[in-house]
C-alpha cells in the first residue's frame, strides 16, 4: 500500500512519482481501507512527535517512569476498535526489568528498550483492542488478521514500533504481536497464562528453564542432558502476613460486666494489645496501622546457567544471599483519604460511641483532628446563647442545635469526672520536655494540668458536642467547687509558684483556687481543735499579747528634724527610743528569738540577726508581714486600669508602697510594727475564691469554647510531640511549622472581645486539616520507628520516601489523574539490614502454615515467595548473509533471539515468550 501524502516538488520526475502512487479506492477493498487508516493514524503520531503529542492529548500512564499513551478510534466491517500508542518520555528504561510500574508488556517482552541497527527504541509500542466490555478479541483469525493489518501499515510509515493484540479470556493476560525490524528480521510475540493445576514440574527451576529451551532445541532427546548457555535473572517477592484474627482466638475479650466497673477512663481498654501501645495517644484512641506490611524483593542479576541442575541449585538457595534486596512498605488506604480512621482503643468510649450512633459498621474511630474539627463545629455554635445553661436542655437553647446532639449516660459522666479529679503523683505540670519549645506560644493550658485534661476528655466525650460540653462543664465547676468547701487540693494543678499569664485564664483561675485551698489547708492545720487553748504559729508565741516597749522617759517615740533626714537612709536603724544605729549589713530573721529582747514586742516576728539598737541596747525585731496576693491576668488588667483612673494620686501610692516593700525585702528599716492578725491572712483568699467560682460559673459559652479550643489544640500537638520516631528531620521541621500555624491561627481566639466571624472559623477548619496531615505523618513514622529501629538509614530512607510522596499532596485537592494513586517507591536494603528487614517475615503459626503450599522453593523464614518472576533469554548473532545487500557489509551483531518472561505461584503461571526470526 503506497503513501497518500503529496509533498510539494517541482520536478517533472517528482509529479510522475507521485502519480505512480496514487490510491484507488474505488478499487480497494475494505481490508485495504481500513490498512490506510491505521497507517494515517500512525504517520500524524510520528509527524507529531512527543513533544507536541504531550502538548494536545496524551494520557499520563506514570510519571516516574514517563510513560505516556495516546489513543484513536478506528472502524472495521461494523466493528469499532481502539488502537494506542504508548510511548516514553525518558532515557533511563535500560535495567528496568523489575520496575512495577512498567506496563505488562514492557514486562512480557521487554519492548522498554531494545536496539535496532545501533539505534535504540525506547518504550514506543502498538495496542489494538476490540471497543467491547471484554476488550479482546476472542475469535483467533480475526485477531491474526487484526495484527496482520497493523503491521503492513507499520512497514508503510517505515516505522519500528511492536504491535499487540490481546486475546482469549481477559483474566489470562494474552497477547499476540509482531515487530518488523526493517529488511533483517522480525520479532513475533506470544504471551498467556494457567490459572489453575500448574504442572509440579513447573513450579520449580528446573523445570522451566527445559521450558525455554525446548522452543529452541528442536529434540525429543532428554534436555537436562544437554548444555545450553542461557542468561538468567529472577526476582522473588516475600510478602509480610496480614493481620489474621483467626490467630487471637485464645486473647480474652473483657467479660460484659467489667466495662461498668470504676477505675480511669483511659486505662480500661481491650486486653488485645494494638500496635501502638507505648505511642502517647494510645490514651484516648487506637490507631489503625498505616503500615499495612512489607514486600521483601529479592533480585538475582543476569547470570549465565548451562544445565537444569544448576537451576536445581539455586532453588536450594537462601534468598539473603541474593544480588540484591528491596523492601517495599504496602501503606494503608488511610493516608489518601481526607480522614484518619481509628479503632477506639478505650472500651466505655466505644459504648459511648455506639449509644450515640457516631462509630461506623466497622468499629472504626477519628482522631484528633477529627475531634477538633468537632470542637471547632461547638465553637461557632456557642456564640447563639449567652449563658452555659441554655445548652443543657434539649427544649431550650439555639434553634439549630439538634437534637442529634444528645448526652452521654450519668455513669459515663461519673467515670469520666473520676478520672479527671484523681490525684496523680509525681505529675510534672507546666511546661515539660516532651512538649514543643513553640508550644508556649499557644495561649492554653498545659497538657497534664486540670483544665488541658479536660479539654481532651471533652474531645471525646460526646463525640465533642455543644450539649455535651455544656453538661460536663457545669460537672466540671462542682467538682471545683466542692474541692474548695472540703479542703481538697485541686488535683493535677500546683499549689504554689508565680501564677503562669501565658496560660489560657481559666487555667490561671485554677491554679489561683489550688493556692487559696493550699494557704486554707494550712491556716486549718494551725487552728485550734474543740476545747483547746487558741495557739498561735510558731513564730508567733506571747508577744502578740504585750504591747510593745516604749521609751523609759516619756513613753513616746520622738523624731527630731535630723533624724528623719537620715531615716530615708537604708542603712540607717532608729531604735524605740529615738537613737539612730548603722546597720551596715543585711542579716536574716531569727523568728521567735527573744534571747536578747529587752522586752516582749507585740506583732514581732523576731529579732533580726544581730542588729541592735543604740541607746537601747536592744535586739531589732521583724514585723509580721502579709505576704502579696497573686493575681491573674483579669485582676493585673483591673489594676492598670485603676491606675489609668486614679491618674498621679495612686501613682505616688504606688510609689510610697513600693518603696515599703524594698526596705520589707532587705530587712533595712524597722521602725515601727504590723499587728498579726489572722482574719486578714484568710480575708484575700475567701475573696479571691469567690471570684474565681464566679467566673467559672458566669463565663459564657463563646469564652469558654474559645479557652477549650486553643488548649485542646496544644494539648493535641504536645501529645504527639512525645511520639518516638528516631528524629526524623522532615518531621520535626513539620511538626514545629505545625505549632507556628497553630500559634498564628488561634490568635484570634485570644483578644476576648467575641469578634469571631465566619472567616476565623473557616481558618480554624483549615487548621484542622493541617494538623490532621501531620497526624498522619506521625502514625505513620511511628509505625516505621517500632519496625526500623535497629535499622536507621532504612527508617530514614523509607520514611523520607513516604513524606516526599505524601506531602505534596496533602491539602492540594489534587485529582487521581494529575498524581499516581499509589506509592510505589522501592528502597534498596543493605547487606547488614537484610536480616533486620527478614525478621518482618516471622515464623508462620501452626494455624496458618496449612494454609500455605511450600513448593516453590527459596524458603525465607518459612515462607515460600509471594511471587517469582524469571527472565531467560538466549542471544546469537546476525550476519550480513541473511538478507544479502540490505545489511551493511561486515555487520555483525548479536541480539536477543529468544526471551522468556515468567511469573507465578503454586497457583497460577503466566509465560511471554518473544522470538525473533529471518522469515
Amino acid at each position: 500500500m503506497a503513501s497518500t501524502s503529496k509533498m510539494p516538488s517541482t520536478s517533472e520526475d517528482d509529479l510522475e512519482e507521485e502519480f505512480e502512487h496514487f490510491d484507488d479506492f474505488t478499487l480497494a477493498s475494505s481490508w485495504e481501507r481500513f490498512i490506510s487508516e491505521i497507517e494515517a493514524v500512525c504517520r500524524k503520531w510520528l509527524a507529531d512527535g512527543t513533544k507536541n503529542l504531550l502538548k494536545k492529548d496524551a494520557i499520563c500512564l506514570n510519571i516516574s517512569e514517563g510513560l505516556y499513551k495516546v489513543k484513536a478510534d478506528l472502524k472495521y466491517e461494523m466493528k469499532s476498535y481502539c488502537m494506542e500508542y504508548y510511548f516514553g518520555t525518558l532515557n533511563d528504561g535500560k535495567g528496568k526489568d523489575w520496575s512495577c510500574v512498567l506496563h505488562d508488556l514492557q514486562l512480557f517482552f521487554g519492548v522498554n528498550e531494545f536496539l535496532v541497527s545501533l539505534s535504540l527504541i525506547k518504550k514506543k509500542f502498538l495496542v489494538i483492542a476490540p471497543q467491547s466490555a471484554s476488550g479482546v478479541v476472542l475469535d483467533g483469525p480475526e485477531a491474526s488478521k487484526l495484527l496482520s493489518a497493523v503491521a503492513i501499515a507499520l512497514s508503510n510509515c517505515s516505522s519500528l514500533w511492536p504491535a499487540f493484540v490481546p486475546v482469549h479470556d481477559p483474566s489470562r493476560k494474552a497477547y499476540i504481536g509482531i515487530q518488523n525490524m526493517g529488511t533483517l528480521f522480525t520479532r513475533r510475540f506470544e504471551a498467556d497464562r494457567i490459572g489453575s493445576q500448574v504442572p509440579v514440574k513447573l513450579m520449580h527451576l528446573e523445570g522451566l528453564y527445559e521450558l525455554f529451551v525446548s522452543k529452541f532445541a528442536f529434540s525429543n532427546e532428554d534436555l537436562s542432558t544437554h548444555l545450553f548457555e542461557v542468561s538468567f535473572k529472577m526476582k522473588l517477592t516475600y510478602c509480610t502476613l496480614p493481620y489474621d484474627e483467626d490467630d487471637d482466638d485464645d486473647v480474652q475479650e473483657p467479660e460484659a460486666g467489667s466495662t461498668e466497673s470504676g477505675g480511669s477512663p483511659k486505662s480500661n481498654h481491650h486486653n488485645k494489645s494494638q500496635w501502638d501501645d507505648d505511642c502517647p495517644w494510645s490514651e484516648w484512641y487506637s490507631s489503625e496501622d498505616p503500615v499495612r506490611g512489607f514486600e521483601l524483593i529479592a533480585v538475582w542479576s543476569e547470570k549465565a546457567f548451562e544445565s537444569s541442575l544448576d537451576m536445581a541449585e539455586l532453588e536450594n538457595a537462601s534468598p539473603l544471599e541474593a544480588d540484591d534486596w528491596l523492601i517495599f512498605p504496602c501503606l494503608s488506604e488511610t493516608l489518601n483519604t481526607r480522614s484518619l480512621f481509628f479503632f477506639s482503643k478505650s472500651t466505655w468510649y466505644q459504648n459511648i460511641a455506639a449509644f450515640l450512633g457516631t462509630e461506623d459498621s466497622d468499629g472504626k474511630r477519628i482522631g484528633f483532628a477529627s475531634q477538633l474539627r468537632l470542637l471547632v463545629d461547638a465553637l461557632e455554635m456557642s456564640m447563639e446563647a449567652k449563658f452555659i445553661e441554655d445548652f443543657v436542655s434539649e427544649h431550650s437553647g439555639p434553634e439549630t442545635l439538634k437534637s442529634s446532639a444528645v448526652i452521654p449516660p450519668p455513669t459515663v459522666l461519673d467515670r469520666v469526672l473520676k478520672d479527671l479529679f484523681h490525684e496523680v503523683e509525681g505529675l510534672q505540670l507546666g511546661f515539660s520536655d516532651g512538649d514543643h519549645k513553640n508550644s508556649r506560644t499557644i495561649k492554653g493550658a498545659p497538657l497534664e494540668s486540670l483544665f488541658g485534661q479536660f479539654c481532651l476528655h471533652a474531645l471525646w466525650f460526646g463525640d465533642c458536642n455543644i450539649r455535651a460540653i455544656a453538661v460536663f462543664w457545669i460537672e466540671f465547676v462542682r467538682e471545683v467547687r466542692w474541692c474548695w468547701e472540703e479542703s481538697q487540693p485541686v488535683p493535677r494543678m500546683p499549689s504554689n509558684c508565680v501564677i503562669d499569664l501565658s496560660t489560657c485564664l481559666i487555667n490561671q483561675k485554677l491554679h489561683m483556687l489550688s493556692i487559696c485551698i493550699n494557704k486554707k489547708r494550712q491556716q486549718e492545720q494551725e487552728s485550734p481543735k474543740c476545747g483547746e487553748q487558741k495557739k498561735f504559729p510558731s513564730h508567733v508565741k506571747e508577744e502578740t499579747q504585750v504591747k510593745r516597749c516604749l521609751s523609759p522617759r516619756d513613753g513616746k517615740t520622738q523624731t527630731s528634724s535630723g533624724e528623719r533626714e537620715s531615716l530615708s537612709r537604708p542603712d540607717v536603724v532608729k531604735d524605740s527610743v529615738g537613737h539612730i544605729s548603722n546597720s551596715g549589713h543585711s542579716d536574716t530573721v531569727k523568728l521567735g528569738d527573744a534571747k536578747h529582747s529587752a522586752c516582749i514586742r507585740r506583732g514581732s516576728a523576731g529579732v533580726v540577726g544581730s542588729m541592735m539598737l543604740l541607746k537601747s541596747q536592744q535586739n531589732m525585731h521583724a514585723p509580721f508581714t502579709q505576704e502579696p496576693p497573686v493575681m491573674t491576668e483579669d485582676m493585673h488588667e483591673e489594676r492598670l486600669q485603676a491606675v489609668e483612673a486614679l491618674g498621679d494620686s495612686f501613682v505616688s501610692t504606688k510609689l510610697y508602697y513600693r518603696q515599703f516593700s524594698f526596705l520589707i525585702d532587705n530587712h533595712q528599716f524597722w521602725w515601727y510594727y504590723y499587728p498579726y492578725s489572722r482574719a486578714f491572712r484568710l480575708n484575700w483568699r475567701k475573696t479571691f475564691y469567690h471570684q474565681v467560682l464566679h467566673y467559672l460559673e458566669t463565663l459564657r459559652p463563646c469564652q469558654l469554647l474559645e479557652q477549650m479550643v486553643c488548649t485542646a489544640f496544644r494539648a493535641a500537638a504536645d501529645t504527639l510531640n512525645r511520639t518516638t520516631f528516631g528524629g526524623l528531620k522532615q518531621l520535626t521541621t513539620k511538626i514545629g511549622q505545625l505549632n507556628l500555624t497553630m500559634a498564628a491561627t488561634l490568635r484570634c481566639l485570644q483578644t476576648s472581645n467575641l469578634s469571631i466571624d465566619t472567616e476565623d472559623i473557616q481558618d480554624l477548619k483549615r487548621l484542622c486539616a493541617i494538623f490532621e496531615h501531620v497526624e498522619k505523618l506521625i502514625t505513620l513514622a511511628a509505625s516505621f520507628y517500632i519496625k526500623f529501629m535497629n535499622a536507621p538509614r532504612l527508617l530514614e530512607s523509607i520514611f523520607n520516601d513516604c513524606y516526599n510522596f505524601y506531602a505534596p499532596r496533602m491539602g492540594t485537592g489534587s485529582t487521581a489523574s494529575e498524581v499516581k494513586k499509589d506509592f510505589e517507591k522501592k528502597q534498596k536494603v543493605g547487606r547488614r539490614e537484610r536480616e533486620i528487614a527478614a525478621s518482618m517475615l516471622t515464623t508462620p503459626t501452626a494455624n496458618q502454615s496449612w494454609r500455605k503450599v511450600l513448593s516453590m522453593g527459596n524458603l525465607l523464614n518459612g515462607h515460600e515467595p509471594t511471587l517469582r518472576e524469571i527472565i531467560f533469554t538466549k542471544h546469537g548473532h546476525l550476519s550480513e548473509n541473511y538478507y544479502g545487500g540490505h545489511a551493511p557489509r561486515g555487520y555483525q551483531h548479536e541480539l536477543e533471539t529468544y526471551r522468556m518472561y515468567i511469573s507465578g505461584t503454586s497457583n497460577y503461571l503466566s509465560v511471554a515468550l518473544a522470538v525473533a526470526s529471518c522469515d
